[in-house]
């Protein structure tokens, strides 16, 4: 890829909405003030576009923050991208009653649920994305799709005709994690791919391959591994609390990597585990 971006570019998706490619994530992120700041801070860095989930445990402070920064700023809500997941997939109508609970929680609009992970079997999986798919004409979420579905997953869901596919796959990408397969099916299918650990978690900040782009780009290697993403076509939602981080993270719009480095990144996978790996669950 060769387009730097900006800052609220946007990627398609299979239902015609658009997503911005570069948005911050709220997991580990402790509830009340700070992801209260951290999620004001990005909005006022520009960013429009707010990843959260019923697991953080902090959706009404994500959506207390948002809220705010509309009636503050005049940014219309609709310029803003905000992401919430089901914690356990079970039948349908616990799908939609979860999410009607997070936007009673959030007191703001749902642009897009995911099911978190692929837990509780194939049939959970296909009842859950039957409740999300109801959610999505009922008009409770603009769009849907899932988080951490491996390639069975995701083949399985497919092979029962849904009413809609899948519009994202969130899952752990990055040089370290490159999922190959799981790419490629997504690609092939239509679904895009979100990396929720951009940054490796700061595992390999001082890799040598990641410092030597560094000082070749004369960048940050957490701006390297950032860039990464965006030039593999990921939409990417680094987490970070601290103002002069997310600050940093988002200065990633006026470069792009080699084709022969970004390819070179693609060898250092190693299947590196930063948190939760569950997409081969049965």
């Amino acid at each position: 890829m060769s387009d730097t971006f900006h800052l609220t570019s946007t990627i398609k998706l299979n239902d015609g909405n658009e997503i911005p490619r570069f948005g911050l994530g709220v997991y580990v992120t402790e509830p009340g003030a700070e992801t209260y700041n951290a999620v004001t801070w990005a909005l006022e860095a520009g960013y429009r576009h707010i990843d959260g989930a019923r697991w953080y445990e902090n959706e009404k402070d994500c959506g207390r923050a948002i809220n705010d920064f509309c009636k503050k700023s005049g940014v219309p809500r609709e310029d803003i991208w905000y992401t919430t997941k089901l914690m356990q997939a079970k039948d349908a109508a616990w799908s939609i009653k979860c999410l009607e609970e997070s936007i009673k929680e959030s007191e703001t609009y749902v642009d897009l649920y995911l099911i978190h992970g692929p837990d509780g079997g194939p049939e959970a999986r296909r009842a859950a994305w039957e409740g999300l798919c109801e959610a999505k004409d009922k008009g409770l979420a603009r769009s849907i799709g899932v988080s951490n579905f491996g390639v069975k997953h995701l083949t399985d869901l497919l092979a029962t005709s849904p009413k809609y596919v899948p519009s994202i796959n969130q899952i752990d990408l990055h040089p370290f994690m490159v999922r190959q397969d799981i790419v490629t099916y997504c690609e092939a299918n239509g679904i895009v791919l979100e990396a929720w650990a951009p940054l490796v978690r700061g595992m390999r900040f001082k890799h040598p391959d990641i410092l030597r782009l560094a000082e070749k780009y004369k960048k940050s290697p957490a701006q390297i591994l950032i860039r990464y993403g965006l030039d593999r076509g990921f939409v990417v939602i680094p987490k970070s609390t601290k103002q002069e981080r997310i600050a940093d993270n988002a200065n990633v719009f006026d470069f792009v990597l080699e084709k022969e480095d970004l390819d070179f990144l693609n060898t250092l996978d190693e299947f590196l585990i930063t948190d939760w790996e569950v997409s081969t669950v049965p």
